[in-house]
């Protein structure tokens, strides 16, 4: 299962991390240098969720987002569903 919210579409991102040394400037050091950069991912925060869907009498679990759990209480879940279906997306 790829990690992709099913209504928001957010997917990891790439970054850095950086290992920094020395004392600041402003409290009166020589400055803060760089010694290290790795790379890193900033995953979404994906939640497995079953709604109850009335049209269809039945339950449907989606891999949401926190942003996508907040967009189906905001537009419901009939409307957010069939955005989908329209998208391609197999529920």
């Amino acid at each position: 299962m790829p990690r992709r919210c099913q209504v928001t579409g957010k997917v990891p991102m790439k970054g850095r991390s950086y290992a920094i040394r020395g004392i600041a400037k402003k409290k009166k050091g020589v400055g803060l240098k760089v010694t290290g950069i790795k790379k890193r991912r900033f995953n979404p925060n994906l939640i497995k969720k079953r709604f109850w869907f009335s049209e269809e009498n039945r339950f449907v679990t989606l891999t949401l987002s926190a942003h996508g759990m907040r967009t189906i209480d905001k537009r419901g879940l009939g409307a957010v569903v069939r955005q989908m279906r329209t998208a391609g997306e197999k529920i």
